[in-house]
């Protein structure tokens, strides 16, 4: 039996995540973070590892954790019928099936005949006393999501964002920590008022660290998850999906080599892309494909080392993942198909250069399909290069900066850069797509683009449009 909210002496916080969501489907998890009073008198969250000893569980959150007791996920139509529902066995995450396409939903997780996270939040936050504790904060969830257009539909105007290099974790009082709120209280706002209904992670959604805080693996356990994932985005990832990408931090390339499991764990990477075959190449390797209506295509590049196959340098050079992405990239044309990676192909840096090994691999398959924009993180900074007819965008600083002067402007086909904390607002339209990288919230709430600077210094205003006049 798994402690309550009002134990004085362990703390259960639960959460909900809107995993994945389709024009006729959506994944539900739920699960919850489990805190002690520490010496000092603040909370602290429970390890992995003492989980069994102190709360009699295994595991606390993910596609491996189980129930919390009998469970009923229910989505309710604008009038408040219920208009689907699913019950799962011994495990805290269902598809829930039968929705119709393009449409609003609200959705209630009941366990144990009551709902699941229906009370007040308590969430990390400045303290009176100096720093971050566990408090109550004022803030209730909004379950409910907006399935997406039927896939042979035409695609309809569509606001995405996509944000890489953000896995700092915010409970350190650090300012990395406040970086990363800052830019998750964007987020926030967008999904809430500003109808954006998905993010793209683009990579090192956990890192290493966070003085002290996160063990040596960095994100190898689910409460190393709770500060840079699930507590910093806990609003929005309720209402609308992630869908990774995997970065160097998150694998063995930088860290410990259980990274990679728990970030497919935490992500419900075999139940979202291992169903169908044909729209995705995985386990080993991250490659996928997502269909929003007729006219866009966003596709999942893993770059990062295969470090199960000594013959391969790269996941991406490995025979089955060449075979799907030949696929990919030589099926039916989308006016708008939009690869996104971890790596960049070209960056300025300063602390990284262009990728040969991406360019002899991406570029022809760039070409044969018409590929207008691609978008990556890696870089902690913002990043435009035109070449070849083609827009290359790095946006790799939301939690992660590096506020230095890149030195390759030339060799990159730089056009614009900013070495600000932000993520990219992407909205897309028949013909254009506009990115706009917001840096933080004005005072009244509304979202503060953010200016970049040429090479020469120039000021570039948002936003930066990307023309695509080809017909689908």
């Amino acid at each position: 039996m798994t402690p309550s909210r009002t134990d004085p002496a362990i703390h259960r916080e639960p959460f909900v995540h809107l995993v994945d969501v389709a024009h006729d489907r959506a994944l539900v998890a739920w699960g919850a973070f489990f805190f002690e009073r520490a010496p000092n008198g603040r909370w602290d969250i429970v390890d992995d590892e003492s989980l069994p000893a102190k709360v009699g569980r295994r595991t606390c959150i993910g596609s491996s954790a189980e129930t919390f007791g009998p469970t009923t996920v229910q989505v309710l139509a604008e009038g408040g019928e219920v208009v689907a529902e699913a019950s799962p066995d011994e495990r805290a995450w269902v598809w829930v099936e039968g929705l119709q396409p393009d449409t609003e939903y609200h959705y209630r997780v009941i366990v144990d005949g009551r709902d699941w996270a229906a009370e007040e939040l308590w969430d990390w936050v400045p303290v009176a006393r100096g720093g971050y504790d566990l408090a109550p904060a004022g803030r209730h969830y909004d379950l409910r999501f907006h399935t997406w257009p039927h896939p042979d539909a035409p695609t309809p105007p569509l606001r995405f964002v996509a944000m890489g290099d953000y896995g700092v974790g915010m409970r350190a009082d650090a300012e990395s920590s406040r970086r990363q709120q800052r830019i998750a209280a964007v987020l926030d706002r967008l999904v809430r008022d500003h109808d954006v209904r998905f993010a793209l992670s683009l990579g090192d959604n956990v890192y290493q660290g966070e003085r002290g805080r996160v063990d040596e693996e960095g994100g190898g356990e689910d409460d190393d998850w709770y500060s840079s994932f699930f507590q910093p985005y806990r609003l929005s990832i309720a209402r609308v999906p992630v869908f990774p990408a995997i970065g160097n931090h998150d694998s063995a390339d930088s860290e410990g080599s259980d990274d990679r499991a728990q970030m497919e764990d935490n992500f419900h990477i075999e139940e979202r892309f291992h169903r169908g075959l044909e729209t995705a190449s995985v386990l080993p390797g991250l490659f996928y494909r997502l269909r929003y209506g007729a006219d866009l295509e966003l596709v999942c590049l893993d770059t990062s080392l295969d470090s199960e196959d000594q013959e391969i340098h790269r996941y991406f050079q490995a025979p089955k993942h060449r075979d799907w992405l030949r696929q990919t990239f030589g099926g039916r044309p989308r006016r708008w198909l939009i690869p996104f990676s971890h790596h960049p192909v070209f960056t300025a840096g300063p602390d990284h250069q262009n990728d040969e090994e991406m360019r002899e691999s991406f570029e022809p398959l760039f070409d044969a399909a018409g590929v207008r924009l691609v978008l990556a993180g890696h870089e902690h900074n913002f990043q435009v290069s035109d070449v070849g007819g083609r827009t290359y965008v790095v946006s790799g600083a939301s939690g992660q900066l590096d506020e230095r002067v890149p030195e390759g402007f030339e060799e990159a086909h730089t056009t614009a850069w900013s070495g600000q904390a932000h993520l990219l607002l992407v909205d897309v339209e028949e013909f254009e797509v506009r990115l706009t990288p917001v840096a933080g919230l004005l005072d009244d709430g509304q979202p503060h683009p953010m200016t970049a600077l040429s090479p020469t210094n120039d000021l570039v205003e948002p936003p930066i449009i990307v023309r695509n006049d080809q017909g689908s």
